[in-house]
């Protein structure tokens, strides 16, 4: 437990020592909450669905979560290529851990990236519907944020090459984030865009925050944590076994 523990908390020092990181990662989330809260607010308005600013809002913390957890796997491609993850491999810590660490660090980072992006979103006028919901969504956002870790680790563990990962990451995230209902809702959609959003796990994650956070949602919370549990688990196996296959 203490090599975890070591490896959990020089993930979470990098990011605290690293300014520019925290107010970087926080420009794309208040741009969509700006121009999409306020420019589709009376038109979401108008068209009876309520305040948008509510209804965005959890969609905006996921898209901060998932952004942040999916990127934390460059720097697996960054220790590969500056000689760290090598001086790990060959200390006397087992691979399982080194990755469960790593990944437990960067979910922590992501779920602090979310409720920075939440807090904020209560200057705009996001009003969650109840207090005990805005602390009960915080295990959600750390359950959506190991799953994306671990895919993240997935394709880190499968490149050797910082620019091939970028590419791939914003070929899969985009769709993943475009396509969750963060930013639509998921009710009266096309059957054939609906059940490509109900193959999004990052769609069960937002459904699940705003449930939590806004008392509405569509799968339901039951059936949200059943499937991101079984996903996270699949995707937590998956990463820890191309992990143990990286060649240094």
């Amino acid at each position: 437990m203490k090599k975890i523990y070591i490896l959990w908390l020089r993930q979470l020092k990098r990011y605290l020592r690293s300014r520019s990181r925290i107010v970087g990662s926080l420009a794309q989330p208040l741009l969509f909450l700006v121009a999409l809260g306020y420019g589709l607010g009376p038109v979401f308005s108008k068209a009876g669905q309520g305040n948008y600013i509510d209804f965005l809002a959890p969609g905006i913390v996921g898209m901060s979560i998932i952004f942040t957890a999916i990127f934390s796997g460059i720097e697996i491609i960054w220790d590969k290529q500056f000689g760290f993850l090598k001086e790990v491999m060959v200390a006397p810590v087992s691979r399982l851990n080194i990755m469960i660490g790593r990944t437990l660090g960067g979910g922590t980072v992501a779920t602090i990236q979310g409720i920075i992006v939440m807090l904020i979103s209560l200057v705009f006028g996001f009003r969650p519907t109840s207090l005990l919901g805005a602390i009960a969504v915080i295990p959600v956002m750390f359950l959506v944020a190991i799953l994306f870790t671990a895919i993240g680790t997935i394709i880190a563990s499968l490149l050797d090459d910082m620019q091939g990962f970028q590419l791939i990451m914003n070929f899969l995230v985009m769709p993943l984030f475009f396509l969750s209902g963060a930013l639509f809702p998921l009710q009266g959609l096309p059957q054939a865009l609906l059940i490509v959003a109900s193959l999004d796990p990052l769609s069960y994650g937002i459904d699940a925050f705003r449930v939590l956070l806004a008392g509405s949602g569509h799968f339901g919370l039951g059936v949200d944590i059943l499937v991101l549990g079984v996903i996270t688990a699949i995707f937590l196996w998956l990463g820890s076994y191309f992990f143990k296959r990286i060649q240094i």
